[in-house]
């Protein structure tokens, strides 16, 4: 196949979040939306008509046995994740799934095993690290501009989403760890990569009404590579959106001010003994960034950052974040 020819992608479900993450950068890509597949068929029939999809099946088993389709996105609940990453990866498609790709380290080990014996492209969604926010700050790092990296701070926090929203729901494996201090928590491994890091403490919070059905809404993960520190906090009930990272290093520091969803702000502030300076590094979407990284993946073999092993590393830090602040992993959920 060319490598130059558009990817053919199913989608599972009718995500409100597939409209920035997938619809637009496949439409700016040239790729062609396939088909999509949801639960209730007619919420499938209305996002293929307002997005471009080419048709509509009549289930999630249906989009995966659908030889057309070579690329699989999955946005479901997060406990929706690992069922049917298992299942598109064993029909051999190409994945594409939201993060984090299981509900806890013991399924994402499942997946990565399925991901082996598939023989196809395996991927977390984690969008950030293909921004040119990111890549600045561990461009900043690598060149000794800060020194020895000391310290690094992530938060990620939103508005509470309304009550009936699956991101609260414990049988749906939600909860903010889950939904945000993933990105924290993956920030951070990736600061710390080639170094071993460690989780230190953690510490839990709930909204009242909330709790109860899981909705774990804030968190701390400090990580520790060879000496430096660093905080994933998060926090789903938020008065206001804030999903920064900082670094700290031996003579100076960085902060994205967005580093999560660099298009809104794509600062990076530098501070140094020589002073402070604002870079802007641009408001294309890192989901557009990241298609791509993955359509080259697919089609000229072209490295990842990011892996099957890597996911499974990122689960093992929320379930050691979960059971360091009295609480189990999320309970794995079936199709």
């Amino acid at each position: 196949m060319s490598e130059s020819a558009p990817l053919r992608i199913g989608i599972l479900g009718a995500a409100r979040i597939t409209e920035r993450s997938l619809v637009a950068p496949a439409r700016a890509g040239g790729h062609r939306l396939v088909a999509v597949a949801a639960r209730d068929r007619s919420r499938a029939e209305a996002f293929a008509a307002a997005h471009g999809v080419e048709r509509t099946l009549g289930s999630y088993a249906d989009l995966l046995a659908d030889p057309e389709v070579e690329v699989v996105y999955n946005p479901l609940a997060n406990g929706l994740h690992g069922p049917w990453n298992l299942a598109a990866l064993a029909a051999g498609k190409h994945l594409l799934t939201e993060k984090p790709s299981a509900s806890n380290a013991a399924e994402a080990e499942e997946v990565m095993l399925a991901a082996r014996a598939s023989g196809t492209v395996f991927m977390e969604a984690f969008h950030y690290l293909f921004h040119p926010v990111t890549r600045r700050l561990h461009e900043l790092l690598a060149s000794g501009e800060l020194g020895e990296l000391r310290h690094a701070e992530a938060m990620v926090a939103i508005p509470a989403p309304e009550a009936d929203d699956p991101r609260w729901s414990l049988p749906l494996a939600g909860g903010a760890l889950m939904d945000l201090g993933c990105y924290g928590l993956h920030a951070l491994r990736m600061l710390a990569r080639g170094r071993e890091a460690h989780r230190a403490w953690s510490r839990r919070g709930r909204v009242s009404g909330r709790g109860r059905r899981g909705g774990r809404v804030a968190g701390r993960g400090p990580v520790v590579p060879r000496g430096a520190t660093g905080t994933a906090r998060c926090h789903m009930a938020y008065d206001h959106l804030e999903m920064s990272l900082r670094i700290v290093g031996s003579r100076g520091e960085a902060t994205a001010p967005n580093f999560v969803l660099p298009h809104m702000d794509d600062r990076v502030v530098v501070r140094t003994g020589s002073g402070e300076r604002t870079e802007r590094l641009g408001t294309r979407s890192s989901y557009a960034y990241q298609l791509e990284a993955f359509a080259a993946r697919v089609r000229r073999e072209a490295s990842l950052p990011l892996d099957a092993d890597d996911a499974v590393a990122t689960m093992r830090m929320v379930d050691a974040c979960y059971t360091a602040a009295g609480l189990g992993p999320r309970p794995r959920t079936e199709r």
